[in-house]
Protein backbone atom coordinates (compact mmCIF):
# COMPACT_ATOMS: atom_id res chain seq x y z
CA UNK A 1 0.00 0.00 0.00
CA UNK A 2 2.78 2.41 0.95
CA UNK A 3 4.48 1.94 -2.39
CA UNK A 4 0.96 2.38 -4.71
CA UNK A 5 0.46 5.35 -2.61
CA UNK A 6 3.89 7.01 -3.93
CA UNK A 7 3.01 5.72 -7.49
CA UNK A 8 -0.29 7.49 -7.51
CA UNK A 9 1.21 10.56 -5.66
CA UNK A 10 3.79 10.70 -8.57
CA UNK A 11 1.17 10.22 -11.66
CA UNK A 12 -0.70 13.27 -10.27
CA UNK A 13 2.07 15.41 -9.95
CA UNK A 14 3.11 14.35 -13.56
CA UNK A 15 -0.50 15.91 -14.54
CA UNK A 16 -0.98 18.80 -12.60
CA UNK A 17 2.06 19.73 -14.70
CA UNK A 18 0.56 19.17 -17.26
CA UNK A 19 -2.84 20.23 -16.48
CA UNK A 20 -0.73 23.80 -15.79
CA UNK A 21 1.75 23.62 -18.43
CA UNK A 22 1.23 21.47 -21.48
CA UNK A 23 5.03 21.47 -22.50
CA UNK A 24 5.72 19.30 -19.83
CA UNK A 25 3.51 16.55 -21.73
CA UNK A 26 6.33 16.71 -24.65
CA UNK A 27 9.36 16.96 -21.82
CA UNK A 28 7.99 13.79 -20.61
CA UNK A 29 7.82 12.08 -23.66
CA UNK A 30 11.40 13.01 -25.24
CA UNK A 31 12.65 11.64 -21.85
CA UNK A 32 11.01 8.44 -21.87
CA UNK A 33 12.50 8.25 -25.16
CA UNK A 34 15.31 8.94 -24.71
CA UNK A 35 15.42 6.06 -21.44
CA UNK A 36 14.59 3.70 -23.46
CA UNK A 37 17.09 4.00 -26.00
CA UNK A 38 20.02 4.09 -23.57
CA UNK A 39 18.32 0.96 -21.78
CA UNK A 40 18.42 -1.05 -25.33
CA UNK A 41 22.46 -0.40 -25.39
CA UNK A 42 22.74 -1.04 -21.58
CA UNK A 43 20.02 -3.77 -20.76
CA UNK A 44 22.13 -5.37 -18.29
CA UNK A 45 22.44 -1.79 -16.28
CA UNK A 46 18.72 -1.76 -14.93
CA UNK A 47 19.29 -5.58 -12.94
CA UNK A 48 23.31 -5.28 -12.25
CA UNK A 49 23.19 -8.16 -10.26
CA UNK A 50 26.92 -8.64 -9.04
CA UNK A 51 28.82 -12.15 -7.82
CA UNK A 52 30.61 -12.22 -4.48
CA UNK A 53 32.33 -15.02 -3.00
CA UNK A 54 31.30 -16.25 -0.18
CA UNK A 55 33.16 -17.02 3.32
CA UNK A 56 33.97 -20.74 2.66
CA UNK A 57 34.58 -20.59 -1.15
CA UNK A 58 31.10 -20.14 -2.18
CA UNK A 59 29.56 -18.18 -4.41
CA UNK A 60 26.16 -15.19 -4.14
CA UNK A 61 24.99 -12.98 -6.16
CA UNK A 62 24.03 -9.72 -4.67
CA UNK A 63 22.01 -6.67 -5.92
CA UNK A 64 19.44 -8.81 -8.04
CA UNK A 65 18.08 -11.49 -9.25
CA UNK A 66 19.45 -15.19 -10.24
CA UNK A 67 20.09 -15.53 -14.17
CA UNK A 68 20.93 -18.34 -16.38
CA UNK A 69 23.87 -16.13 -17.24
CA UNK A 70 24.77 -15.50 -13.73
CA UNK A 71 24.60 -18.80 -13.24
CA UNK A 72 26.73 -20.50 -15.98
CA UNK A 73 29.09 -17.34 -14.85
CA UNK A 74 29.09 -18.47 -10.79
CA UNK A 75 28.64 -22.26 -11.42
CA UNK A 76 29.21 -23.35 -15.07
CA UNK A 77 28.09 -27.27 -14.15
CA UNK A 78 25.07 -26.52 -12.93
CA UNK A 79 22.65 -26.23 -15.96
CA UNK A 80 22.90 -29.31 -17.73
CA UNK A 81 21.86 -29.29 -21.56
CA UNK A 82 18.31 -30.85 -21.29
CA UNK A 83 19.08 -33.07 -24.33
CA UNK A 84 21.92 -34.67 -22.78
CA UNK A 85 19.91 -35.11 -19.60
CA UNK A 86 17.58 -36.93 -21.61
CA UNK A 87 19.67 -39.13 -23.06
CA UNK A 88 22.28 -40.34 -20.46
CA UNK A 89 19.03 -41.90 -18.51
CA UNK A 90 17.79 -43.67 -21.38
CA UNK A 91 19.31 -47.57 -20.85
CA UNK A 92 23.05 -46.58 -19.98
CA UNK A 93 24.14 -50.21 -19.00
CA UNK A 94 23.93 -50.63 -22.58
CA UNK A 95 26.53 -48.50 -24.00
CA UNK A 96 28.81 -47.79 -21.47
CA UNK A 97 31.30 -45.79 -23.85
CA UNK A 98 28.36 -43.86 -24.49
CA UNK A 99 27.59 -42.96 -21.64
CA UNK A 100 30.97 -42.22 -20.11
CA UNK A 101 31.96 -39.89 -22.71
CA UNK A 102 28.62 -37.60 -21.99
CA UNK A 103 29.39 -37.24 -18.03
CA UNK A 104 32.90 -36.82 -18.97
CA UNK A 105 31.58 -33.74 -21.76
CA UNK A 106 32.45 -33.48 -25.14
CA UNK A 107 34.91 -30.73 -26.55
CA UNK A 108 33.75 -28.97 -29.54
CA UNK A 109 35.41 -29.35 -32.87
CA UNK A 110 35.09 -26.63 -35.41
CA UNK A 111 35.53 -29.47 -38.34
CA UNK A 112 34.68 -32.68 -39.08
CA UNK A 113 38.19 -33.93 -38.93
CA UNK A 114 39.58 -33.60 -35.26
CA UNK A 115 43.60 -33.41 -34.50
CA UNK A 116 45.19 -34.21 -31.03
CA UNK A 117 48.32 -34.50 -29.65
CA UNK A 118 49.55 -37.37 -27.05
CA UNK A 119 52.70 -37.02 -25.00
CA UNK A 120 54.09 -40.02 -24.22
CA UNK A 121 56.51 -41.12 -21.07
CA UNK A 122 59.72 -41.88 -22.08
CA UNK A 123 60.46 -45.81 -21.31
CA UNK A 124 62.67 -46.67 -17.90
CA UNK A 125 63.58 -50.17 -18.68
CA UNK A 126 65.88 -51.26 -20.62
CA UNK A 127 67.33 -54.83 -21.11
CA UNK A 128 71.10 -55.98 -21.56
CA UNK A 129 71.86 -57.38 -25.03
CA UNK A 130 74.88 -59.39 -23.97
CA UNK A 131 76.33 -60.97 -20.73
CA UNK A 132 79.20 -59.13 -19.59
CA UNK A 133 82.22 -60.35 -17.48
CA UNK A 134 83.90 -58.67 -15.06
CA UNK A 135 87.15 -59.55 -16.09
CA UNK A 136 87.22 -56.85 -18.97
CA UNK A 137 88.17 -54.59 -15.90
CA UNK A 138 91.28 -56.41 -15.40
CA UNK A 139 91.81 -56.14 -19.26
CA UNK A 140 91.35 -52.74 -19.95
CA UNK A 141 92.81 -51.91 -16.66
CA UNK A 142 89.88 -49.81 -15.65
CA UNK A 143 86.84 -49.43 -13.55
CA UNK A 144 85.01 -47.81 -16.45
CA UNK A 145 83.55 -50.23 -19.38
CA UNK A 146 81.38 -50.13 -21.49
CA UNK A 147 78.32 -52.18 -21.88
CA UNK A 148 75.25 -52.37 -24.68
CA UNK A 149 71.68 -52.68 -23.60
CA UNK A 150 68.46 -53.38 -26.53
CA UNK A 151 67.42 -49.79 -25.60
CA UNK A 152 70.56 -47.28 -25.11
CA UNK A 153 68.91 -44.50 -26.31
CA UNK A 154 67.10 -43.86 -23.31
CA UNK A 155 70.21 -43.35 -21.00
CA UNK A 156 72.49 -40.16 -20.63
CA UNK A 157 75.29 -38.67 -19.42
CA UNK A 158 75.04 -38.71 -15.63
CA UNK A 159 72.06 -41.23 -15.85
CA UNK A 160 72.18 -43.67 -12.57
CA UNK A 161 70.92 -47.50 -13.14
CA UNK A 162 69.62 -50.10 -10.61
CA UNK A 163 70.29 -53.31 -12.41
CA UNK A 164 67.62 -55.75 -11.15
CA UNK A 165 68.50 -59.21 -9.32
CA UNK A 166 72.07 -57.93 -9.49
CA UNK A 167 73.76 -57.76 -6.01
CA UNK A 168 76.51 -54.68 -5.51
CA UNK A 169 79.42 -55.04 -2.85
CA UNK A 170 80.43 -53.38 0.41
CA UNK A 171 83.25 -50.65 0.49
CA UNK A 172 86.57 -53.22 1.36
CA UNK A 173 84.69 -54.78 -2.35
CA UNK A 174 84.49 -58.32 -1.35
CA UNK A 175 81.59 -58.65 1.09
CA UNK A 176 78.47 -59.04 -0.95
CA UNK A 177 75.77 -56.29 0.02
CA UNK A 178 72.00 -56.10 0.32
CA UNK A 179 71.61 -53.19 -2.37
CA UNK A 180 71.16 -54.21 -5.90
CA UNK A 181 74.55 -52.99 -7.93
CA UNK A 182 73.84 -48.97 -9.54
CA UNK A 183 75.68 -48.32 -12.20
CA UNK A 184 77.04 -44.52 -13.10
CA UNK A 185 76.71 -43.41 -17.11
CA UNK A 186 79.95 -41.26 -17.55
CA UNK A 187 78.69 -41.41 -21.79
CA UNK A 188 78.93 -43.36 -24.58
CA UNK A 189 81.80 -44.78 -26.21
CA UNK A 190 82.63 -44.49 -30.44
CA UNK A 191 80.14 -47.96 -30.71
CA UNK A 192 77.46 -45.83 -28.83
CA UNK A 193 77.73 -48.16 -26.10
CA UNK A 194 76.89 -47.03 -22.53
CA UNK A 195 80.50 -46.17 -20.60
CA UNK A 196 79.59 -47.07 -16.54
CA UNK A 197 81.27 -47.25 -13.83
CA UNK A 198 79.72 -49.15 -10.47
CA UNK A 199 78.74 -46.78 -7.72
CA UNK A 200 79.02 -50.24 -5.02
CA UNK A 201 81.20 -52.41 -7.56
CA UNK A 202 83.48 -54.75 -6.44
CA UNK A 203 87.59 -55.24 -6.21
CA UNK A 204 88.34 -57.31 -9.36
CA UNK A 205 92.30 -57.76 -10.50
CA UNK A 206 93.13 -55.13 -7.75
CA UNK A 207 91.16 -52.54 -9.22
CA UNK A 208 88.51 -51.45 -6.88
CA UNK A 209 84.94 -50.68 -7.83
CA UNK A 210 84.59 -52.66 -10.77
CA UNK A 211 81.19 -53.86 -12.34
CA UNK A 212 80.50 -57.30 -11.54
CA UNK A 213 79.60 -59.60 -14.13
CA UNK A 214 75.82 -59.11 -15.56
CA UNK A 215 74.16 -61.74 -17.64
CA UNK A 216 72.14 -60.89 -20.99
CA UNK A 217 68.44 -60.33 -20.35
CA UNK A 218 69.16 -58.89 -16.97
CA UNK A 219 66.92 -55.59 -16.20
CA UNK A 220 68.22 -52.18 -16.12
CA UNK A 221 65.51 -49.36 -14.53
CA UNK A 222 67.33 -45.32 -15.40
CA UNK A 223 66.59 -44.27 -12.05
CA UNK A 224 67.48 -40.36 -11.50
CA UNK A 225 70.90 -38.34 -12.84
CA UNK A 226 73.43 -37.34 -10.42
CA UNK A 227 75.58 -34.09 -11.13
CA UNK A 228 78.89 -33.11 -9.53
CA UNK A 229 78.82 -29.28 -7.50
CA UNK A 230 80.55 -27.64 -10.53
CA UNK A 231 77.95 -28.88 -13.14
CA UNK A 232 75.91 -26.18 -14.35
CA UNK A 233 74.50 -28.34 -17.52
CA UNK A 234 72.86 -31.61 -18.06
CA UNK A 235 71.60 -33.51 -20.86
CA UNK A 236 69.44 -32.24 -22.63
CA UNK A 237 65.81 -33.52 -22.18
CA UNK A 238 63.37 -33.10 -25.16
CA UNK A 239 59.37 -34.73 -25.25
CA UNK A 240 57.60 -34.44 -28.29
CA UNK A 241 54.30 -34.99 -28.90
CA UNK A 242 52.85 -36.92 -31.28
CA UNK A 243 50.01 -36.02 -33.49
CA UNK A 244 46.83 -38.11 -34.63
CA UNK A 245 43.24 -37.76 -35.67
CA UNK A 246 39.79 -39.11 -35.89
CA UNK A 247 36.64 -38.14 -38.03
CA UNK A 248 33.47 -36.98 -36.45
CA UNK A 249 31.15 -39.29 -38.34
CA UNK A 250 27.32 -37.81 -38.44
CA UNK A 251 24.85 -40.18 -36.71
CA UNK A 252 21.22 -39.85 -37.81
CA UNK A 253 17.65 -41.20 -36.98
CA UNK A 254 14.54 -40.01 -38.06
CA UNK A 255 11.16 -41.11 -36.44
CA UNK A 256 7.64 -40.41 -38.25
CA UNK A 257 3.95 -40.84 -37.22
CA UNK A 258 1.45 -40.54 -39.75
CA UNK A 259 -1.59 -37.90 -38.59
CA UNK A 260 -4.35 -40.66 -38.91
CA UNK A 261 -2.25 -42.81 -36.84
CA UNK A 262 -1.48 -40.36 -33.76
CA UNK A 263 -5.63 -39.23 -33.98
CA UNK A 264 -6.37 -43.40 -33.45
CA UNK A 265 -7.25 -44.54 -30.61
CA UNK A 266 -5.10 -46.90 -28.51
CA UNK A 267 -5.34 -49.56 -25.96
CA UNK A 268 -1.57 -48.32 -24.80
CA UNK A 269 -0.82 -45.04 -24.07
CA UNK A 270 2.27 -44.90 -26.96
CA UNK A 271 3.15 -41.78 -28.18
CA UNK A 272 5.55 -39.85 -30.14
CA UNK A 273 7.58 -39.44 -27.18
CA UNK A 274 7.81 -42.86 -26.71
CA UNK A 275 9.28 -43.17 -30.22
CA UNK A 276 11.65 -41.21 -30.09
CA UNK A 277 12.66 -42.32 -26.56
CA UNK A 278 13.25 -46.01 -28.63
CA UNK A 279 14.91 -44.38 -31.79
CA UNK A 280 17.17 -42.58 -29.32
CA UNK A 281 18.43 -46.08 -27.78
CA UNK A 282 18.46 -47.60 -31.09
CA UNK A 283 21.08 -45.02 -32.11
CA UNK A 284 23.22 -45.10 -29.13
CA UNK A 285 23.57 -48.86 -29.61
CA UNK A 286 24.61 -47.91 -33.34
CA UNK A 287 27.24 -45.22 -32.34
CA UNK A 288 28.62 -47.77 -29.11
CA UNK A 289 29.85 -50.09 -31.97
CA UNK A 290 31.18 -47.50 -34.27
CA UNK A 291 33.09 -45.32 -30.74
CA UNK A 292 34.54 -48.96 -30.25
CA UNK A 293 35.15 -50.99 -33.70
CA UNK A 294 34.50 -48.17 -36.39
CA UNK A 295 37.57 -47.85 -38.69
CA UNK A 296 38.72 -44.13 -39.41
CA UNK A 297 38.09 -43.39 -43.44
CA UNK A 298 36.36 -40.70 -45.74
CA UNK A 299 34.46 -43.11 -47.91
CA UNK A 300 33.48 -41.76 -51.65
CA UNK A 301 29.54 -42.09 -52.44
CA UNK A 302 29.14 -42.19 -56.04
CA UNK A 303 25.57 -42.46 -55.69
CA UNK A 304 25.50 -39.37 -53.45
CA UNK A 305 28.70 -37.93 -55.29
CA UNK A 306 30.09 -36.58 -51.73
CA UNK A 307 32.32 -38.01 -49.12
CA UNK A 308 31.05 -39.87 -46.11
CA UNK A 309 33.51 -39.37 -42.87
CA UNK A 310 33.59 -42.72 -40.65
CA UNK A 311 35.05 -42.61 -37.09
CA UNK A 312 37.38 -44.44 -35.59
CA UNK A 313 36.93 -46.66 -32.43
CA UNK A 314 38.95 -46.53 -29.47
CA UNK A 315 39.28 -50.69 -29.82
CA UNK A 316 42.18 -49.81 -32.30
CA UNK A 317 43.64 -46.90 -30.72
CA UNK A 318 44.40 -48.87 -26.83
CA UNK A 319 47.72 -48.74 -26.57
CA UNK A 320 49.20 -52.35 -25.22
CA UNK A 321 46.95 -56.01 -25.39
CA UNK A 322 46.68 -58.78 -22.30
CA UNK A 323 46.30 -61.96 -23.97
CA UNK A 324 45.00 -65.49 -22.43
CA UNK A 325 44.38 -68.87 -23.31
CA UNK A 326 42.12 -70.11 -20.44
CA UNK A 327 38.50 -70.91 -20.21
CA UNK A 328 38.58 -69.67 -16.67
CA UNK A 329 40.68 -66.93 -15.03
CA UNK A 330 42.55 -68.03 -11.46
CA UNK A 331 43.97 -65.93 -9.27
CA UNK A 332 47.19 -65.51 -10.94
CA UNK A 333 45.95 -64.90 -14.27
CA UNK A 334 43.99 -61.95 -12.64
CA UNK A 335 46.67 -60.55 -10.58
CA UNK A 336 48.92 -59.94 -14.48
CA UNK A 337 45.54 -58.80 -15.53
CA UNK A 338 45.54 -56.25 -12.84
CA UNK A 339 49.11 -55.63 -13.24
CA UNK A 340 49.47 -54.66 -17.15
CA UNK A 341 46.86 -52.31 -16.86
CA UNK A 342 47.83 -50.58 -13.74
CA UNK A 343 51.50 -50.26 -14.09
CA UNK A 344 53.90 -48.64 -17.15
CA UNK A 345 51.31 -45.76 -17.84
CA UNK A 346 50.95 -43.39 -14.80
CA UNK A 347 47.53 -43.60 -15.36
CA UNK A 348 44.20 -43.59 -12.95
CA UNK A 349 44.40 -46.19 -10.60
CA UNK A 350 40.80 -46.89 -11.06
CA UNK A 351 39.49 -48.32 -14.52
CA UNK A 352 36.93 -49.79 -16.39
CA UNK A 353 36.84 -53.13 -17.73
CA UNK A 354 34.11 -53.56 -20.49
CA UNK A 355 33.97 -56.67 -22.01
CA UNK A 356 31.94 -59.61 -23.59
CA UNK A 357 29.76 -62.76 -22.19
CA UNK A 358 32.57 -64.94 -22.11
CA UNK A 359 34.91 -62.84 -20.89
CA UNK A 360 32.59 -61.76 -17.97
CA UNK A 361 32.34 -65.29 -17.36
CA UNK A 362 35.59 -66.50 -16.97
CA UNK A 363 36.33 -63.73 -14.58
CA UNK A 364 33.11 -64.36 -12.52
CA UNK A 365 34.79 -68.09 -11.28
CA UNK A 366 37.19 -65.52 -9.39
CA UNK A 367 37.13 -66.10 -5.79
CA UNK A 368 37.94 -64.02 -2.94
CA UNK A 369 41.46 -63.85 -2.00
CA UNK A 370 43.38 -61.92 0.63
CA UNK A 371 44.73 -60.67 -3.25
CA UNK A 372 42.02 -59.81 -5.49
CA UNK A 373 38.71 -59.24 -3.99
CA UNK A 374 35.52 -58.97 -6.30
CA UNK A 375 31.61 -59.22 -5.84
CA UNK A 376 31.09 -55.72 -4.79
CA UNK A 377 28.72 -53.18 -6.65
CA UNK A 378 29.29 -49.85 -7.22
CA UNK A 379 27.57 -46.48 -8.75
CA UNK A 380 29.37 -44.56 -11.39
CA UNK A 381 28.64 -42.46 -14.58
CA UNK A 382 24.75 -43.62 -14.07
CA UNK A 383 26.17 -47.20 -14.09
CA UNK A 384 26.02 -50.50 -12.34
CA UNK A 385 29.62 -51.75 -11.99
CA UNK A 386 30.82 -55.28 -10.52
CA UNK A 387 34.26 -54.14 -8.62
CA UNK A 388 37.55 -56.04 -8.41
CA UNK A 389 40.10 -54.71 -6.35
CA UNK A 390 43.68 -55.72 -6.25
CA UNK A 391 46.82 -54.18 -4.83
CA UNK A 392 47.45 -52.70 -7.97
CA UNK A 393 44.00 -50.81 -8.68
CA UNK A 394 40.43 -51.02 -9.12
CA UNK A 395 38.78 -52.16 -11.91
CA UNK A 396 35.15 -51.71 -12.61
CA UNK A 397 33.66 -54.45 -14.84
CA UNK A 398 30.55 -54.41 -16.77
CA UNK A 399 29.06 -56.57 -19.30
CA UNK A 400 28.56 -55.02 -22.79
CA UNK A 401 26.73 -57.41 -25.50
CA UNK A 402 28.10 -54.70 -28.31
CA UNK A 403 31.25 -57.21 -27.82
CA UNK A 404 29.09 -60.48 -27.98
CA UNK A 405 27.12 -58.68 -31.32
CA UNK A 406 30.51 -57.61 -33.22
CA UNK A 407 31.72 -61.18 -32.48
CA UNK A 408 34.05 -60.49 -29.41
CA UNK A 409 32.21 -62.53 -26.56
CA UNK A 410 36.21 -63.51 -25.17
CA UNK A 411 37.22 -59.96 -25.46
CA UNK A 412 37.49 -56.91 -23.22
CA UNK A 413 38.77 -53.34 -22.92
CA UNK A 414 40.28 -51.44 -19.94
CA UNK A 415 39.57 -48.15 -20.62
CA UNK A 416 41.03 -45.12 -18.50
CA UNK A 417 38.27 -42.38 -18.27
CA UNK A 418 40.52 -39.87 -17.22
CA UNK A 419 42.10 -40.01 -20.92
CA UNK A 420 38.85 -40.35 -22.85
CA UNK A 421 37.67 -37.05 -24.39
CA UNK A 422 34.58 -36.77 -26.70
CA UNK A 423 34.64 -34.00 -29.79
CA UNK A 424 31.33 -33.04 -30.90
CA UNK A 425 31.00 -30.82 -33.65
CA UNK A 426 26.85 -31.20 -34.18
CA UNK A 427 25.89 -31.45 -30.59
CA UNK A 428 22.96 -34.51 -30.02
CA UNK A 429 19.83 -32.28 -31.38
CA UNK A 430 16.62 -33.23 -32.54
CA UNK A 431 14.60 -31.65 -35.23
CA UNK A 432 11.09 -31.05 -36.66
CA UNK A 433 10.61 -32.22 -40.10
CA UNK A 434 7.36 -30.10 -41.65
CA UNK A 435 6.48 -33.11 -44.60
CA UNK A 436 3.22 -31.97 -44.12
CA UNK A 437 3.85 -28.54 -45.48
CA UNK A 438 6.63 -29.52 -47.96
CA UNK A 439 4.17 -31.76 -49.84
CA UNK A 440 6.32 -35.09 -48.68
CA UNK A 441 4.10 -36.91 -46.46
CA UNK A 442 0.90 -36.28 -43.86
CA UNK A 443 3.43 -37.44 -41.08
CA UNK A 444 5.08 -35.75 -37.86
CA UNK A 445 8.46 -36.38 -38.32
CA UNK A 446 11.65 -36.10 -36.03
CA UNK A 447 15.50 -36.15 -37.04
CA UNK A 448 17.75 -37.15 -34.34
CA UNK A 449 21.69 -35.66 -35.36
CA UNK A 450 24.91 -35.71 -33.70
CA UNK A 451 28.27 -35.29 -35.36
CA UNK A 452 31.25 -36.65 -33.23
CA UNK A 453 34.17 -39.03 -32.25
CA UNK A 454 35.78 -40.17 -29.38
CA UNK A 455 39.77 -40.53 -28.79
CA UNK A 456 42.09 -42.28 -25.99
CA UNK A 457 44.42 -39.62 -24.93
CA UNK A 458 47.35 -41.44 -23.76
CA UNK A 459 47.23 -44.77 -25.09
CA UNK A 460 49.28 -46.29 -22.94
CA UNK A 461 46.76 -46.25 -20.03
CA UNK A 462 44.10 -48.13 -21.93
CA UNK A 463 44.49 -51.88 -22.87
CA UNK A 464 42.78 -54.64 -25.10
CA UNK A 465 41.88 -58.25 -23.42
CA UNK A 466 41.68 -60.97 -26.19
CA UNK A 467 41.52 -64.61 -25.98
CA UNK A 468 44.28 -66.52 -27.41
Amino acid sequence: MKNESKMWRLVRLVAECVRRNPYCAVVIVLLAIVLWLWYQGHPQAVLAATIVPGVAGGKHVVDGPLTTELSREASPSLLLNEVDRQIVKIRPMATPVDQISRYAGAKHAGAMQVDYYNVDTKPTTALMADDYDETTATSTGSNKVCIETDNDEIFDTSDTILVQGVYGYEADGQTRSRHELVLYVTGRDSSNGLMVMAVNGKRVGGIDGCVPSIEAGTTLVRMGRAASELDVMSPQFEAMPTKDSNLCQIFKMQVEESTLHKMANKETDWTMSDQEEAAIYDMRLGMEKSFLFGVKQRLWNPDKKEYINLTGGIWHQAGKDFRYDTEVMGENEVVELMRMAFTGNNGSKRKVLIGGSKLIGALSHLDVTRVVRSGETVSKWGIDFTELRSKFGTLYLLLSEVFDDCGMAENGLVVDPEYIQKYSHVPFSTEALNLKSSGLRNTDALVLTEASCLVLRYPKAHMRIVKV
